[in-house]
């Protein structure tokens, strides 16, 4: 049987879905060839900004590498560029001359970004953020450049703008509307969502029109509407998207504002399909990755003759997190006499939640900072459900852990789980029922979690929901990174079983898919290795994260952030006449007192690093470090009232004892000398209170933006004890946890009672403790190592700074 041929003009997210659902139905019935405009094979669009912040390569946001093209005998001509369809022979010319037959024709074209037509626009620095080149780009300017604009309030350009602000430079989003994305948002949300993102240090120009771009070559500056002005030397117009309908055009293909589409995704000429953000349905171009890959299913169903139901549109939603803010929206949720709204508003917290009625039937919603209700209200919007019997305002209360019922249990078959790709919770748990039993065979099977990851949980809770007694744990794996298959625990048994010496010998042994590694598992090999082996292995500085390799936190600026240890809080007389000498040397513009009761010196030149620390001759207190960061402590029985034991006391035995020592995360404790805790304990990693004739040791407590407060592990009646169990304790962390899990997010995965029966068992809390020691043994503090190298401290911080 001769195959049809299937060509495919772009390479992007919506035409490779395409494919992907053709080879479901078919897989022998056509022979495939792709054309891709970028060097790539297929790629995560959605994730450029985790690209951009600089932790995250290419490789690590690629859906479809360049086996899954071999293996599926599909023809994938990258970095080549269709100009013309002769429509009439049914054959596509390339760039390069390249002539290509086709029986069916898909145009996945995609959009091309809105460049303001502004006096300018043309000079070096001004650049869009829509693809791997413009983030190359951008990430290329950070090295160089201090002040960046980004020109578009919207999701695009906020991401944008964080990815900036993560590499250090000082940004400024410009906004012509009153608040941000009001595309996606209403303007109480909006507002809300600036507070958030000003504190992480965003500045933001709103209802500001751009005039002109100055500068000579490169771009040096804004000039506005109402004759102000802004310096930048980068400037990121992110203002919107609008379909890439050229080829189409050449070919004299049916177009508006994009390609032309029936139910069916066809377009007027026959044997021609369209399909993504570059195809126009019922007048509508979308983009949004949902309906896109509603598309896809539709095209790749028809194409193959198989029965389905048309393509009539899509309600729209948005679920996602902005700078770690949760937000979500659907369908209309604008405000007029026709729809009425139902709002909550928890100031304190910073939760709110609309929806919005017409009649007795939601058409809309909006929620900031709580979004847990986001597929449930979709559902209802798709529905179109009517609510007249319902207690109105117990639509916005959550269900689920408040009535003893988790979240997907309460979810209809129907609802939504995963909303980039449309995958409700009847399709999850078909697949389950099918045989699927981890978050990862779900994925394969279903596409769920697969494009933005947020649903991830849903998925796992799902899966246990489902199983119930059948739900085995262990099978829920995840690779540490792309490079690999292997998850964490495979890692660390096969570096044991074939005593695996180096980062390098792990990922050739182990048949890395990456000669090099990437950001996510070079550190996480090195970690492991140093865990595994403390004694014989040599920590590979090239592994480690850039402030670690600095041993300083680099800053917005470009300078560095500098903090020696103070044992418990506690310092003299003779340390601060030394760092007042170091801040008045090397001209250093803020010292500050840190929420862990030291001293910070902001604002250190990098090439000044080494001579700080030198005149300093203090201990790191590894404020960049995945260890042990601070002990903080209340001045104790010593001196308080109400204290009853001595916190001071014990604060710098811990930190002197743990300082150096490499843990998956960053680590903090907190010893109060009674019950009032005012050195914080509770929200602690380990925190200590002190009560009559103890101490009780807390652990799992995080301040940061998902707060915990800390278990209770021991009551224990000695210092002696203390020491013991947090050496036990830390230990099982470092040994058991994922490179980077906080001990919050440990401990909730593992749980506290299965910790507690290792503490119990006292030949393991003996082996925990001696592997400990073992570990602490081999340490010496980063700069008193480089004080004692042959090599001059300037030659040494050379070649940190190179590496």
């Amino acid at each position: 049987m001769n195959k049809k041929k299937l060509i495919l003009v772009g390479n992007g997210m919506a035409g490779v879905r395409a494919i992907e659902e053709v080879l479901k139905i078919s897989k022998d019935e056509f022979e495939i060839t792709i054309f891709g405009s970028e060097p790539h094979p297929n790629y995560n669009r959605i994730l450029l900004s985790k690209v951009l912040q600089g932790d995250t390569k290419l490789s690590d946001i690629t859906l479809n590498d360049w086996d899954w093209y071999k293996n599926n005998n599909i023809t994938l001509h990258t970095g080549e560029t269709v100009t013309n369809v002769d429509t009439e022979n049914k054959r596509v010319i390339t760039d390069s001359g390249r002539v290509e037959e086709y029986d069916e024709l898909i145009l996945a074209t995609g959009s091309v970004p809105f460049m303001l037509p502004i006096p300018g626009a043309e000079k070096e620095g001004v650049t869009a953020f829509r693809d791997i080149k413009d983030t190359d780009i951008m990430l290329e300017a950070s090295q160089k450049y201090k002040k960046a604009a980004v020109i578009g309030g919207g999701l695009l350009g906020l991401e944008a703008a964080r990815g900036l602000l993560n590499l250090g430079m000082d940004v400024t989003v410009i906004h012509l509307a009153p608040f941000l994305m009001e595309r996606q948002l209403d303007p109480t949300a909006g507002k809300l969502l600036q507070q958030e993102l000003e504190k992480q240090g965003m500045k933001f120009l709103l209802e500001t029109q751009t005039e002109q771009f100055l500068g000579e070559e490169r771009v040096a500056g804004l000039k506005f509407k109402d004759g102000t002005t802004l310096d930048a030397d980068l400037v990121v117009m992110a203002v919107g998207i609008k379909p890439n309908i050229e080829l189409a055009k050449a070919s004299n293909i049916a177009v508006n504002r994009g390609i032309i589409v029936n139910d069916y995704l066809q377009t007027e000429t026959p044997h021609i399909y369209s399909v993504g953000e570059c195809a126009e349905h019922r007048g509508i171009p979308y983009g949004l990755v949902a309906p896109l890959y509603e598309q896809a299913k539709v095209l790749a169903s028809h194409l193959c003759g198989t029965d389905t139901k048309p393509y009539e549109g899509s309600v729209l939603s948005t679920q996602l997190k902005v700078s770690g803010v949760e937000v979500f929206s659907a369908g209309d949720f604008t405000e007029d006499s026709d729809k009425k709204a139902i709002k909550v508003f928890d100031e304190q917290d910073g939760v709110y939640k609309k929806i919005v009625l017409r009649g007795s039937k939601i058409v809309g919603a909006v929620l900031f900072g709580d979004s847990k209700e986001g597929n449930r209200l979709f559902s209802m919007i798709q529905k179109e459900a009517d609510i007249s019997d319902t207690e109105k305002i117990t639509i916005l209360q959550p269900i689920g852990e408040d009535a003893g019922v988790s979240l997907v249990a309460s979810m209809g078959a129907d609802e939504i789980i995963c909303g980039c790709n449309g995958v409700s919770k009847g399709t999850i748990v078909e697949a389950i029922q099918g045989g699927c039993t981890s978050v990862d065979e779900i994925k394969a099977c279903t596409s769920a979690s697969r494009s933005c990851g947020g649903c991830k949980g849903l998925v796992g809770e799902l899966l246990q929901h489902t199983l119930g007694s059948d739900f085995d744990a262990s099978q829920q794996k995840e690779a540490i990174c792309s490079c690999t298959t292997l998850s964490r625990d495979e890692v660390v048994e096969e570096i044991k079983a074939k005593g695996l010496k180096h980062t390098r010998e792990v990922m050739n042994v182990l048949g890395w898919k990456s000669e090099e590694g990437c950001s996510k598992c070079r550190p996480a090999l090195n970690y492991y290795l140093a865990m595994i082996n403390p004694i014989e292995y040599k920590d590979e500085r090239d592994s480690r994260f850039v402030n670690e390799r600095m041993h300083a936190n680099i800053q917005k600026d470009g300078t560095y952030s500098v903090v020696p240890r103070m044992y418990g809080g506690v310092t003299n007389a003779n340390d601060l006449r030394t760092i007042a000498d170091v801040v008045d040397k090397y001209e250093i513009p803020l010292v500050k007192l840190t929420g862990g009761q030291r001293i910070d010196l902001i604002g250190v030149k990098k090439e000044d690093l080494p001579k700080v620390w030198g005149d300093l001759d203090m201990p790191s207190g590894f404020a960049y470090g995945k260890s042990l960061r601070t002990v903080k402590t209340c001045v104790g029985e010593q001196f308080c009232r109400f204290g009853t034991q001595d916190s001071m006391g014990l604060g710098i035995r811990l930190e002197q004892k743990f300082e150096g020592l490499q843990t998956p995360h960053k680590v903090k404790m907190a010893v109060s000398a009674c019950p009032r805790s005012c050195a914080e304990s509770g929200f602690k990693d380990i925190g200590f209170i002190g009560i009559d004739g103890g101490w009780e040791i807390y652990v799992g407590g995080n301040g940061g933006t998902h707060v915990r407060g800390g278990d209770l592990l021991y009551k224990v009646q000695t210092e002696e004890e203390v020491m013991e169990v947090t050496a036990a304790y830390l230990q099982y962390y470092r040994e058991t946890a994922n490179y980077l899990e906080r001990t919050s997010a440990w401990i909730d995965r593992v749980g506290l009672a299965h910790v507690q029966s290792i503490l119990d068992d006292k030949q393991k809390r003996k082996e925990l403790t001696a592997r400990m020691e073992e570990t602490l043994s081999v340490y010496k503090d980063p700069w008193k190592e480089i004080v004692e190298s042959e090599k001059t401290t300037k030659e040494l911080f050379a070649n940190v700074v190179m590496s």
